[in-house]
């Protein structure tokens, strides 16, 4: 597909989505929702269960299928006006953008050396190559010397931690979070939280659909607010947790103030 011409423009959006929409069934799950991510940026998305925020991120990463609309990954079209790019194109985009489940989808029967190398190797690189960058990764995530060990021998946050080493072993440009601490107590949902502000001060540009309200206000450089499929919100996380402007935003916000 063409590339959007910003000769004489800003550099584009690392992504920007434009009047997505998407329905299952006769349901409507997103209605015109456009946002742009800027790199370097973390981009929160909050919302009530059910107003569509992890369908969002499933219509960007391609998992689902979105009904009309735009997404562009760096100035260039993967869907336009509701039509996707070939499959070869979509493929290049796909190893732009890193994903991380809350439920961490790790292989059961691979170590996590290799849930971590897998991917990179399949896509061709260098084993040793892979290797070495996966086994500084997993030092990074504080997971030193498990490498051989296998996804039940973990705790849910190491899980989580191996996962997020997986999607960076890939090199993305973006990395994609729905929900990364929900399926975790409050303890190793600590662990997570530390590792993705990390990601943060490194300028490691995210998206991250998240119910951490103290932690998407401190580390956001923008916080979006959805609720029934669409954007009611969004702007400086400042300004949408001390001083929202729409009464939904309110209402929601103080359920996590009691």
């Amino acid at each position: 597909m063409a590339e959007i011409n910003n000769s004489t423009g800003p550099a584009p959006s690392i992504l920007s989505i434009r009047s997505l929409q998407k329905s299952f069934d006769s349901v409507s799950v997103l209605r015109d929702i456009s946002l742009s991510v800027e790199r370097g940026n973390v981009v929160s998305i909050i919302g009530p269960s059910g107003s569509g925020k992890s369908t969002l991120l499933r219509c960007a990463s391609f998992l689902e299928h979105a009904d009309g609309g735009d997404i562009l990954y760096d100035g260039e079209y993967a869907l336009h006006n509701g039509v996707y790019a070939n499959k070869a194109e979509l493929a290049r985009f796909r190893t732009r953008f890193g994903l991380v489940f809350q439920n961490f989808q790790l292989f059961p029967h691979y170590s996590v050396l290799r849930n971590v190398s897998e991917a990179p190797i399949l896509h061709g690189e260098n084993k040793d190559e892979v290797y070495a960058r996966a086994l500084e990764l997993l030092k990074k995530m504080g997971l030193e010397g498990r490498e051989k060990a296998y996804p039940y021998q973990l705790s849910g946050g190491q899980q989580q931690r191996v996962a997020i080493a997986r999607a960076l072993c890939m090199r993305p440009e973006i990395l994609f979070f729905d929900e990364p601490t929900s399926a975790l107590d409050p303890e190793l949902t600590g662990e997570v939280l530390k590792v993705i502000r990390q990601l943060a001060e490194e300028k490691m540009t995210m998206v991250v659909v998240t119910h951490e309200m103290p932690f998407a206000k401190a580390v956001s450089n923008r916080v979006i607010f959805m609720a029934d499929g669409v954007i009611v919100e969004q702007g400086d996380p400042k300004e949408v947790f001390d001083n929202p402007r729409e009464e939904r935003t309110r209402q929601f916000l103080r359920v996590f103030e009691r």
